[in-house]
């Protein structure tokens, strides 16, 4: 699910984005009421430069960012196996026939879609979880 969603310009770099998010990133509540906390990284290679997995370990998260230049060559960290959730994602907003051309005229009002967008997806999630059967009790 979205934790947190950022719009930005067309022409900056993926990277520059990156502090903002992890700064946003909220800490997730559980039934045993000690919060959990987003503990990795993980991205393609347009954030797999030196500097910015540097602010990742040093904020405290494990890198799993792929290396810029390493095109052929398959990361350790399985990345390539558990991607799917990122590309389901922007799939996801790319099929919202409100975001598919940007017909806003300020950056709030986008940004504000797109939370929106991430929001439907989130109670979809929840709702479809809350109306799995459950199993009965031994």
């Amino acid at each position: 699910m979205p934790l947190v969603v950022q719009t930005g310009r067309a022409n900056q770099n993926d990277e520059q984005r990156l502090e903002g998010l992890l700064r946003w990133l909220p800490s997730i509540p559980t039934k045993a009421g000690k919060p959990r906390r987003v503990m990795a990284v993980m991205a393609d290679a347009a954030y797999g430069v030196a500097w910015v997995v540097a602010l990742v370990v040093a904020m405290g998260y494990r890198a799993l960012l792929r290396p810029r230049g390493n095109a052929g060559k398959v990361h350790g960290s399985g990345l390539g196996k558990r991607r799917y959730v990122v590309e389901r994602t922007m799939a996801w907003l790319a099929d919202d026939r409100r975001l598919r051309l940007c017909y806003e005229r300020t950056w709030g009002s986008w940004q504000g879609l797109h939370e929106l967008s991430a929001c439907l997806f989130c109670a979809r999630r929840l709702d479809a979880v809350r109306q799995r059967p459950r199993k009965p009790p031994d």
